[in-house]
């Protein structure tokens, strides 16, 4: 049988440094207790002795044989050597990459309690079985999925993963792709790599490092994943990202907005300078139209537009339709600027182009109406 030994980490405020989770993460962990036993992967260091506990209370007085590891990252792997000590005899199964890493982290490799696996090698529990499959860079080079041949369990790593803790209600859709599109979002081509191995799989179940256990409708899940590696849109809108310095920029968006309203179409908006970058750059990958409002600034553009729009080349953004508004007193150069750095992504149009100087006047309000005519 498969027992979950997780724990759900609300002290955390920011995952990776940088992303804001309200709700807290959860680090999955699994222990698969058949003829011999396998623990796959560990937890966060903040929860050795929790994930412990949770362990030893699965065993019933037995002793792990193995300790599988999918992923190096140290929110998985941080107990690796406690586990070691604790366990001394058991192995550690995982892939040439990730042992490397372990030699960087705990400055062993665990030699000789280590086995070394890669694509579809099979780790032999009993009844069950682990297949592995090679995932790299999804999101980590070393990562592996492996599939439970006997409860049908595809274990994918970071894949599918989602913020929030696990004693958290909250719908799946919004936080696992704020999750994707932050974390694996630039890796999409080694996702639908990794998604095509698993396709000739009978999958009932899915269970990730981060996030709930997926046991029905798995195939809503699949074709989120699919569209969101494929850099396709779920459904038609609109994301209006911009920064305003006094205001006029602002009145600019929010004449557009309005006019959206007018025409029901959807929208969200985000003022890049106080809202959460990661929202807006989850909402660019479910919608297939983007506005981008900046400033001119020192010549170039508002940095918190600048800073975004870096983080879209670095996450792939493609396959959209772009308009662009920009606003410069004297000498207006943010559209230029902006086209010049969306070069780096793929197949979008640009399909209009506003400037305005200062305050909003008759022409640009005709554009603008223009504009939520054409989105």
């Amino acid at each position: 049988m498969i027992e979950y030994i997780g724990v759900n980490d609300h002290k955390i405020d920011l995952f990776e440094g940088q992303y804001k989770v309200k709700n807290g993460m959860s680090y999955n962990s699994y222990v698969i207790i058949d003829e011999k036993i396998a623990v796959l992967d560990t937890v966060d260091r903040n929860f050795s002795n929790e994930w412990l506990v949770n362990l030893e209370s699965k065993l019933d007085g037995r002793i792990p044989d193995y300790l599988v590891i999918h992923h190096m990252e140290p929110d998985h792997s941080a107990n690796i050597k406690i586990f070691m000590d604790k366990y001394p005899n058991a192995c550690i199964v995982s892939s040439v990459g990730a042992f490397n890493m372990m030699k960087n982290l705990f400055k062993t490799d665990f030699s000789p309690n280590k086995l070394v696996v890669k694509e579809n090698d099979v780790l032999d529990l009993g009844n069950h079985k682990l297949i592995f499959i090679s995932a790299p860079l999804v999101h980590w080079p070393e990562v592996m999925f492996s599939y439970d041949s006997y409860e049908k369990v595809l274990f994918s790593a970071d894949g599918f993963g989602k913020f929030g803790a696990l004693d958290v209600e909250e719908e799946w859709d919004n936080e696992a792709r704020r999750y994707y599109s932050g974390i694996v979002g630039k890796f999409g081509k080694n996702v639908l790599n990794v998604l095509k191995k698993a396709s000739s799989l009978e999958i009932k179940k899915i269970y990730p490092l981060h996030g709930p256990l997926l046991e029905d409708n798995l195939s809503h899940y699949i074709s989120l994943y699919e569209k969101w590696a494929s850099y396709q849109p779920e459904e038609e809108g609109v994301v209006i990202c911009y920064t305003s310095v006094y205001g006029n920029t602002k009145n600019a968006v929010e004449l557009l907005k309005d006019k959206l309203n007018e025409l029901n179409k959807k929208y969200e908006l985000f003022d890049l300078s106080r809202d959460d970058s990661s929202e807006a750059l989850s909402t660019v990958f479910k919608y297939d139209k983007v506005v981008l409002a900046t400033t001119t600034y020192n010549g170039t553009i508002f940095p918190a537009m600048k800073e975004f729009i870096d983080l879209l080349v670095e996450h792939n953004f493609q396959n959209r339709k772009v308009a662009l508004i920009e606003n410069g007193m004297w000498a207006p150069t943010a559209n230029k600027v902006m086209t010049s750095l969306l070069e780096g992504c793929a197949n979008l149009d640009i399909i209009s182009n506003i400037t305005i100087k200062g305050s909003l006047d008759e022409a640009n309000e005709k554009d603008i109406i223009d504009l939520a005519n054409n989105l």
